[in-house]
C-alpha cells in the first residue's frame, strides 16, 4: 500500500508531509520521556524485522493480487504507540530513499496511512478493549484480526481520499474505493493472523512483558531482540526469494480501474525533481540491482526472474539484508538522539533561576524594654535560586537541606533589665 508520486498533487503531498513531520515531532517528544538503553535496540531490531517482512508479498487467493505485512499493529503491541510510529516512519524513509518503494512526495501519506491508523486508532480503540490486560489466545486472535482489518481498511480508504483530492489521475472515487476496500479486507485478515501468531509466541515465551505492561524490560533484551534480529536477516536474505510476483492491493486496484499496471508520473516540476533525486539515491530499486538503461527502442530489457519485482536472488537477498541493517541503524540512531536529549533535559538547572545578588541584608527588630532595636544581618546563599524571603515559614518546594541557613543575632549587652536576647532561625 505504498503510494507512488503519480497519485498525488504537490498540494496534497506537501500537506501530508507536513502532517507526518508534525506527528514525528510529537511522538519524539513523547518517546524522549520514556526511552532508555533497553528500548533503543528493540526499536532498531523490530524496524529491521518489519523492513524484511514487508518484502514478502503473499498471494491473495482467487484475486490475482498480493499483499504484505503492514506491521503497524504488531510494533504498537510490542513497543507502544509512540515508539512504534517512529519505527514505522524509519522503515518507510529507508524504503523510499534507497529502494524506491513509495514516492518521496508520497512519503508523508505513506507514513500517516501505515503508521497513524494502526498505532493511534486500531490499537487503543479496538485491540486493547478486546484483548484486555492479560488476554487469552482466543482474545489475542480476535483482537488482532479486528484491529488488523480496521487499520488496513482505514489506510486503504485514506489512499482513495488522498488520490481523489489530488485530482491528477484517472481514478474515479467510486470505482477506486470499490476495488481498494475489498482487496485490503483480505490483506487485513492475513495481517491479523500473522500479528496474532507473533504476539502469541512472545506472550508464551515472556508473559511478564504483557502483564507488567513494560515495553522496555530487561527480559526483552534477553529473549526477544536476538530472535527478531535473526528472523529479520533470515526473512530478508532468504524467505524474500519466495515473495509473490502478483501486484499488491494498490497496484491491483489501479489496474482494475484503469487497465494499466501503473500510472506514469509527470517528469516536470516537483514530480520530476523528486523522481530524479530518488533515482540517484536508490541503489537497489525495487529490492534488486539496477537494470541497465535501454539505449535503443528495439532493445529488450532483461527478463525478470526470481526477485520481488524482477532481477535475481542475489540482488533480493542483498536488498533484504542491507535494508534491514540500514533500518536497524536508523531506528537506533533515532532512539539514541532522543536518549541524549532526555539526558540533557534532566541535567538542566531549575527553571526558576534568579538574578539577585547572593548576599543580601534584612533587619530583625527586637524589643529591649520600652525601646525597639533593629539589627541588620547579611548572609550568603550557596544556591542560585531567586526567591522571596519569608523567614516565618520553610519553603515546601525546596527539600535540599543545603538551602537551609541559620541567622542568629549576636548577644548584646544592655542596661535594660528586661532585655531579652532573641535568635532568629530561617529555613529556606
Amino acid at each position: 500500500m505504498h503510494m507512488a508520486d503519480a497519485l498525488l498533487s504537490p498540494a496534497v503531498g506537501g500537506a501530508m508531509l507536513a502532517a507526518a513531520a508534525g506527528s514525528i515531532a510529537y511522538c519524539s517528544a513523547k518517546v524522549r520521556k520514556e526511552v532508555d538503553d533497553r528500548k533503543v535496540p528493540l526499536m532498531g531490531v523490530l524496524g529491521a524485522f518489519l523492513f524484511a517482512a514487508q518484502m514478502i508479498n503473499f498471494t491473495i487467493p482467487a484475486t490475482g493480487s498480493s499483499g504484505h505485512l503492514g506491521g503497524g499493529l504488531l510494533l504498537t503491541i510490542l513497543l507502544g504507540p509512540y515508539a512504534a510510529f517512529l519505527t514505522i516512519a524509519s522503515v518507510l524513509v529507508v524504503q523510499a530513499l534507497f529502494f524506491a518503494d513509495g514516492g518521496l512526495l508520497a512519503l508523508g501519506c505513506n507514513i500517516i496511512n501505515l503508521g497513524i491508523f494502526p498505532a493511534f486508532i486500531a490499537y487503543p480503540f479496538i485491540y486493547r478493549p478486546i484483548a484486555g490486560l492479560n488476554p487469552s489466545t482466543a482474545r489475542t486472535v480476535a483482537a488482532s484480526l479486528a484491529a488488523g482489518v480496521a487499520g488496513l481498511q482505514l489506510g486503504a480508504f485514506a489512499v482513495v481520499l488522498e488520490t481523489t483530492l489530488s485530482g491528477i489521475s484517472a481514478l474515479p472515487f467510486t470505482a477506486f474505493v470499490s476495488m481498494m476496500q475489498p482487496i485490503h479486507l483480505g490483506i487485513g485478515i492475513v495481517e491479523g493472523i500473522v500479528t496474532a501468531l507473533i504476539v502469541g509466541f512472545v506472550h508464551k515465551a515472556r508473559p511478564d512483558i504483557f502483564t507488567n505492561n513494560d515495553h522496555s524490560s530487561a527480559s526483552i533484551m534477553k529473549s526477544i531482540i536476538p530472535g527478531f534480529l535473526a528472523l529479520a536477516l533470515i526473512t530478508g536474505g532468504f524467505v524474500s526469494w519466495f515473495a509473490s510476483q502478483q501486484p499488491d492491493g494498490l497496484e491491483w486496484s489501479i489496474n482494475k480501474v484503469t487497465g494499466k499496471e501503473e500510472l506514469a508520473g509527470s517528469k516536470d516540476g516537483i514530480h520530476g525533481a523528486l523522481s530524479g533525486i530518488q533515482e540517484k539515491l536508490a541503489f537497489l530499486p525495487d529490492y534488486n540491482f539496477k537494470k541497465p538503461e535501454v539505449k535503443n527502442r528495439g532493445e529488450q530489457e532483461p527478463q525478470a526472474n526470481d526477485g520481488k519485482k524482477g532481477g535475481n536472488r542475489l540482488g533480493t537477498s542483498l536488498s533484504g539484508i542491507v535494508g534491514a541493517l540500514i533500518t536497524l541503524g536508523l531506528a537506533v540512531l533515532v532512539g539514541l538522539i532522543l536518549r541524549k536529549r532526555q539526558e540533557k533535559a534532566a541535567m538542566k538547572p531549575h527553571a526558576h533561576e534568579h538574578a539577585h545578588p547572593h548576599g543580601h541584608g534584612h533587619e530583625h527588630p527586637h524589643r529591649h524594654g520600652d525601646q525597639i532595636h533593629s539589627h541588620e544581618h547579611f548572609h550568603e546563599h550557596s544556591h542560585p535560586h531567586p526567591h522571596v524571603h519569608d523567614h516565618s515559614a520553610p519553603h515546601p518546594e525546596d527539600p535540599n537541606p543545603r538551602h537551609s541557613h541559620e541567622v542568629r543575632v549576636a548577644e548584646h549587652s544592655h542596661d535594660h533589665p528586661d532585655h531579652e536576647h532573641e535568635s532568629h532561625e530561617h529555613k529556606h
